[in-house]
């Protein structure tokens, strides 16, 4: 594609932020910043856009690089690079991307919405995990918003460069994510196939990811970490003592963040110390052993602090209207509050719910469990997936260490 000059490239951008609705306050915002931008560039007399041009504007305006070494970013430092970021990308594939998508629907078009809508039948009736439907419904929607923004007006225009395109605007995010994105994009295109809006099978072009899951080492969090966010929760009120059940059930026994918002009364055998709930991932039945501490905690919070509300689900929000955790809240803000009372570093790992699930799987192997009964707990389908938690037991890999001989100069 022809490389435009900075004018007509902001000319278009206008018309895609249009096209994406946003306010009229924010494209005020962004005409007045890209008015800047063209200034700094016809003064050095540049008449495309560049990265390093970007760089050079947001230093020689806001000396934003003085501040990241000096870690005092602010929010509307933040924004700035947004600004430029956006313009890059724009240039760069033609679309907007790391856009907030939480609050809207991502698409409009009436097309692609029954498109979405009938990919979404496809998958309930292929019995995926509803898990699995919303991220293989929310990922391939972003392909189809791709495909607006770069004029394909109809899945029977789509071919490998469009695929390859929209998967090049995943450079730089995670493993996980680029491989969740990859899995619904070829879903999403066996179904086309499948309905005969597409005549080639793309999805078996559509390129894998060439890592392995066993190349991440998972976050977890050391005894004194663990003991410090535990110890900033305050159980004598009603969020704390629910906020430390919900923990410990995390920390301890390993459960999904998922399940642990769908346990109900009945999960819960007391007679038997057993905590009995099926997997929302796996669909299968899970019986675990309850630990005093994490019964205890569970009772606590029932008898003395849950909102006496009409619901068999256990764990519910603390402010009106006082009803279940949504689908989409992976309580991540739990642990980021905590965290932050407790003076605990945000920024050196992930630092959600799931690492503490990470976090009981290496206790449990520090502690000698087998990888098979580690698995069975965590419901993992197959050893191969716990045995990524080998790699944060460092006494153990020490045990595997080679004894090669001194080499001598």
């Amino acid at each position: 594609m022809q490389k435009k000059p900075l004018n007509e490239l902001l000319q278009d951008l206008e018309q895609e932020l249009l096209r994406l609705g946003y306010t009229e306050g924010s494209m005020k915002f962004y005409r007045n910043r890209w008015k800047k931008i063209i200034q700094f560039a016809e003064e050095r007399n540049e008449v495309f856009y560049s990265e390093q041009l970007g760089i050079e504007y947001i230093e020689h305006h806001y000396q934003i690089l003085k501040k990241d070494f000096d870690k005092t970013l602010s929010q509307k430092d933040t924004q700035e690079l947004r600004i430029i970021r956006m313009i890059g990308d724009f240039q760069l594939h033609h679309t907007v991307l790391r856009r907030y998508y939480k609050h809207r629907d991502l698409l409009s078009d009436p097309y692609y919405k029954e498109i979405s809508k009938n990919f979404k039948k496809y998958c309930e009736q292929k019995d995926y995990s509803k898990v699995t439907v919303d991220h293989y419904v929310k990922q391939s929607e972003r392909f189809m918003d791709y495909l607006i923004s770069n004029g394909i007006s109809d899945c029977h225009d789509i071919d490998m460069p469009a695929v390859n395109g929209y998967i090049r605007t995943l450079a730089g995010y995670t493993y996980k994510t680029v491989e969740q994105n990859l899995c619904s994009i070829r879903s999403f295109l066996r179904y086309l196939l499948e309905k005969e809006i597409l005549k080639t099978d793309l999805a078996s072009k559509t390129p894998m990811i060439q890592a392995r899951k066993q190349t991440r080492i998972p976050s977890v969090w050391t005894k004194d970490e663990l003991d410090t966010l535990i110890g900033a929760i305050v159980r004598g009120n009603p969020k704390g003592k629910r906020d430390y059940a919900i923990i410990l059930l995390a920390c301890v026994l390993g459960l999904r963040v998922t399940d642990i918002k769908n346990l109900t009364f009945d999960c819960f055998h007391w007679e038997t110390k057993e905590l009995i709930f099926t997997q929302s991932k796996t669909r299968e039945t899970v019986t675990l052993p309850l630990p005093s501490e994490v019964g205890w905690a569970v009772i606590d919070y029932l008898k003395y602090s849950r909102p006496k509300v009409d619901s068999p689900i256990i764990f519910v929000r603390h402010l009106a209207p006082f009803l279940p955790f949504s689908e989409k809240d992976h309580l991540h803000q739990i642990i980021r509050d905590y965290m932050r009372i407790a003076h605990l570093p945000t920024l050196k790992k992930r630092r959600g719910m799931h690492s503490l699930r990470h976090t009981a799987a290496s206790r449990m192997l520090e502690h000698g469990t087998p990888l098979v009964v580690i698995s069975d707990i965590l419901g993992h389908m197959d050893t191969d997936s716990t045995a990524v938690y080998l790699k944060v037991d460092i006494k153990k890999l020490k045990e595997c260490c080679l004894d090669t001989p001194e080499v001598r100069s």
